[in-house]
């Protein structure tokens, strides 16, 4: 399968088109035709090595993961062993890290390996690939900080909340 492929740290022009294997999904995990992705800030950091902290946890001298991409939307593939939740043909969007046991991110490429019950769901009937890709980075990383802080469902602390309208009116209106 063809992959943009990242094997140094540098400029955008490290990366390139290469042929790669196709992953098998293995028990728990899911295999998914990637039909939409992104490319982010969290890409574009690691395939920089900038900051440099960021080498501590991808690949000190080089990216650890050779396919880069989190966010993606696509059409399962094949279901590995133990999966129930999702079968082939099911129109899927997720978040695959890349600090999971395979080290890799993924989406970069035609098909990429992913748990089944890791960030992924079934996309809603009236959402694109393009429409949902784009759509989980942001919000896991929100999650990730609104979890620990004890907000709850319909719930807002007062850092959180809006001011109202008129409020956030410059003073000259």
């Amino acid at each position: 399968m063809r992959a943009a492929v990242c094997d140094r740290y540098g400029p955008p022009e490290v990366i390139r088109i290469d042929e790669v294997e196709k992953p098998a999904p293995g028990d728990g995990e899911v295999l998914v035709r990637v039909h939409a992705t992104t490319v982010n800030r969290t890409d574009c950091g690691v395939r920089s090595g900038h900051p440099f902290l960021v080498r501590f946890f991808y690949g000190l001298t080089r990216p650890r993961a050779r396919v880069l991409g989190n966010e993606f939307s696509g059409e399962v593939e094949a279901v590995g062993g133990g999966v129930t939740s999702f079968q082939p043909g099911d129109r899927v969007f997720g978040f695959n890290a890349g600090l999971g046991a395979r080290g890799e991110f993924g989406a970069h490429a035609e098909y990429l390996v992913t748990r089944a019950n890791g960030s992924i769901a079934t996309m809603p009937a009236n959402v694109t690939y393009e429409e949902a890709a784009p759509c989980t980075e942001g919000s896991t990383y929100a999650l990730g900080l609104i979890e620990p802080a004890g907000v709850r469902s319909g719930q807002m602390s007062s850092s959180t909340a809006r001011p109202a309208p008129s409020a956030r009116r410059p003073s000259s209106c």
